[in-house]
């Protein structure tokens, strides 16, 4: 059954038609590129010929023989971008008509088109490489999910009804309509995943997700200022727009978080994957005449968000510096302490701790205002006796002391959001979730593997040992705080930030008024304070001494050591001093303990130093008194 390709269907879309959904003819197929694989193709209208490039999800399809040299197609979704003083079609989507057919019809070859057993010109043939088509790759995934019908690409001629086109109208003529110029006329507004940087025209429709702070910057070109908000349209298409300067005075004001925009007559380059978590490898910057447009009316079609949550036990096998979301219940809240990071500016840093239903908890690191913001206000539920949801979208990965959590410029939280995910997760948590035991992946993890620390008393650590083999024991136990000692629970601590890490080394007073790090080599005017709390606990069998650390001792006396210090030594609040510490005497907590023997000079000693110290909970206590005594009373019997 002879096939009719679509008439003048090249001078169509080299005109701007991409909606009439052409057959073509493939005549040429060509394999380009080095480092990433691209097809070149020459398509015929059975008239006139014009090359093509094949994005790369399509490239299977040239790999199993769906297309080849003769194959007939049907173009579905094609944008056409100016190369080198000619258009090049970059097809998006296609359906394969016939598989193998003869030439149609008697096509005249361009200059640039290079078919065996035809003459071409030896003129200059564009040079197209891989950027050309980059911008086609996996990005465009959700744009063309869905639209493709293996039927067809698999089907026969016998059973083929070629779709009846439309007669083919030109493009819009704008100089009938006095002085407008043709590139005065509204862009197209096209898919994210469609945006490539070799459009001279282009307008997209997207809602803000997440909007990053105003940031001021100092280079060898001088003095600047730089912010960056996210997008996402309603095909899944997500890229961030980054403005420099006088830029950033005419759209910093104007962008706000959920609001839908028109944005277009900017420029694209390559996302810097450094700074830039999104799933898109260009990234848009726009310009004093660039155009940014409320839309007056709310497109619902365009979702407020988009979450790829992952639970908690995937994140222990996550990679280092990676960006996922993560969404789970709020058990712990710690108190918010100064942090001095390397550029001498002061932060806040606040820990908490996140519980899902994959039998994992893993840390979580506020940083800066989300502190003072969502940090207070989920350590004030906490603190009520109420554990909200907490969903984060883009948390960045860290590896240091087990894997974490920690916020980022472009993360957002959400407190008991109205998902799926967080209204299942509340269901399980209370319906028994609460009180199922949960393992953390963040610092026991890797201190020594205490995922299933073994509950002891005090006197059980000299009778049995504990601690004098090669490898260091781990235990858990129900102990009071007898006494404290008040006169060195600190020291003073390099504040300068390594990576994502405070440095934590102790300095030493350089001058009057600068403190030196040996290790960063730095002299700063503030230094931090960090616990190093000696502490007597005792049970019901003993009493003895451990070590608490920074958390730890957060965790025993509820606030900083800096504002302890503070207290004590410059403010010499006396009062306010002893209340804190007489507040944690006699108070029982959940320690969990590491236990090494380790060499003082040449004596050997048993150190013990406090890993995590929870506050008791008296239901979950009884619960496991309950299961101690069912477990001696069937042990009795058997």
């Amino acid at each position: 059954m002879p096939v009719n390709l679509t008439a003048n269907a090249i001078a169509a879309i080299i005109g701007g038609d991409v909606n009439a959904k052409p057959l073509v003819q493939v005549l040429e197929i060509k394999l380009i590129g080095s480092t990433q694989e691209r097809y070149r193709l020459i398509i015929s209208d059975a008239v006139a010929t014009e090359q093509a490039m094949l994005a790369s999800q399509l490239n299977d399809r040239v790999k199993t023989g769906r297309i080849r040299k003769g194959s007939v197609i049907q173009l579905i979704e094609y944008i056409c971008s100016p190369v080198q003083n000619r258009k090049i079609i970059v097809v998006l989507n296609m359906e394969t008509i016939i598989p193998d057919c003869d030439v149609i019809g008697n096509p005249m070859y361009s200059e640039s088109d290079s078919v065996p057993g035809k003459p071409a010109s030896s003129g200059p043939r564009p040079s197209i490489n891989n950027s050309v088509s980059g911008a086609h790759n996996s990005s465009r995934t959700s744009y063309n999910n869905g639209k493709t019908s293996s039927s067809l690409n698999q089907g026969g001629m016998q059973s083929f009804h070629p779709t009846v086109q439309p007669p083919y109208q030109p493009p819009p003529n704008y100089k009938n309509h006095g002085a407008i110029m043709r590139n005065e006329a509204p862009a197209r507004i096209i898919p994210i995943a469609a945006l490539n940087p070799y459009q001279g025209r282009w307008a997209i429709k997207a809602r803000v997700t997440a909007k990053g702070d105003l940031r001021r910057y100092n280079n060898a070109r001088g003095d600047g200022k730089v912010f960056s908000f996210d997008l996402l349209d309603s095909d899944g298409g997500e890229i961030r727009v980054t403005c420099f300067n006088a830029v950033v005075d005419r759209f910093y004001d104007t962008i706000d978080v959920g609001k839908v925009y028109v944005i277009s007559k900017g420029s694209l380059k390559p996302a810097q994957k450094n700074f830039n978590h999104l799933k898109n490898e260009w990234e848009i910057f726009l310009e004093t005449t660039s155009s940014v447009d409320l839309c007056p009316d709310e497109d619902t079609s365009i979702p407020r968000q988009q979450f790829s949550f992952r639970p908690i036990c995937e994140i222990e096998h996550a990679e280092s510096n990676s960006i996922l979301d993560v969404i789970g219940v709020v058990v712990t809240v710690n108190p918010s302490v100064p942090i001095m990071r390397k550029n001498g500016m002061e932060t806040q840093r606040r820990i908490l701790n996140l519980k899902d239903n994959s039998g994992r908890t893993v840390e979580l690191t506020l940083w800066g205002d989300f502190c003072n913001r969502e940090g207070q206000q989920l350590h004030d539920m906490v603190e009520t006796g109420t554990f909200p949801i907490l969903a984060v979208k883009a948390g960045k990965v860290n590896d240091f002391s087990g894997k974490s959590i920690g916020t980022i410029s472009a993360t957002q939280l959400f407190i008991n959001p109205d998902f799926p995910e967080a209204n299942g997760l509340r269901t399980w948590f209370d319906r028994g979730g609460k009180d199922t035991a949960s393992h953390s992946i963040s610092r026991e993890a890797t201190l020594g593997g205490m995922k299933n620390e073994t509950r002891k008393c005090l006197t059980q650590i000299k009778d049995e040992g504990l601690g004098r083999s090669d490898k260091a024991d781990w235990i858990a136990v129900k102990a009071s705080v007898s006494f404290l000692k008040t006169d060195s629970f600190c020291y003073t601590a390099c504040p300068l930030m390594i990576g994502d890490r405070q440095c934590n080394k102790k300095v030493t007073k350089s001058g009057n008024s600068t403190w030196l790090c040996d290790r960063c080599n730095q002299e700063f005017e503030e230094c931090d304070y960090r616990y190093l709390l000696q502490v007597q606990v005792q049970d019901h069998s003993a009493l003895t001494w451990v070590t608490a650390f920074q958390e730890a001792g957060e965790e025993i006396l509820g606030c900083s050591a800096k504002q302890l210090y503070v207290w004590k030594n410059e403010m010499q609040d006396d009062l306010k001093f002893l209340e804190v510490i007489q507040n944690c005497l006699f108070r029982e907590f959940i320690f969990k303990l590491k236990i090494k023997e380790e060499t003082y000079g040449d004596e050997q000693k048993v150190k013990i130093t406090v890993v995590k110290a929870e506050k008791l909970n008296y239901s979950e206590e009884s619960r496991f008194l309950l299961d101690s005594i069912s477990k001696l009373h069937l042990a009795k019997y058997y």
